[in-house]
């Protein structure tokens, strides 16, 4: 399945997003409030995006994700799973 078709398929509740790429390897964690909303956004507008996250669009190849019951929910999952994976683009982001 392409990954565009994917993401039309997320539904809109708050979660965690995990990033892989064609090794499927995870490169990136993320929560949103929103996943369709979220993870829609890496695929519009690219001109809007910063140059690691340009990288990071041109390595995605699939992605996971989790569905949370709340926001807060979501952030406390992002937060183990960063520290339990130790993701390249988290560790990208920070610098």
């Amino acid at each position: 399945m392409d990954i565009k078709e994917k993401v039309k398929g997320l539904p809109s509740s708050p979660g965690v997003y995990l990033m892989k790429d064609s090794l499927n390897n995870i490169i990136y964690v993320g929560k949103s409030k929103n996943l369709k909303n979220r993870v829609g956004s890496y695929f519009i507008n690219s001109k809007a995006h910063s140059p690691k996250t340009l990288k990071l669009v041109k390595n995605l190849k699939d992605f996971d994700f989790v569905v949370t019951d709340t926001e807060f929910e979501a952030f406390i999952l992002e937060c183990k799973l960063i520290k339990d994976i130790k993701p390249a683009y988290n560790r990208l982001m920070k610098s």
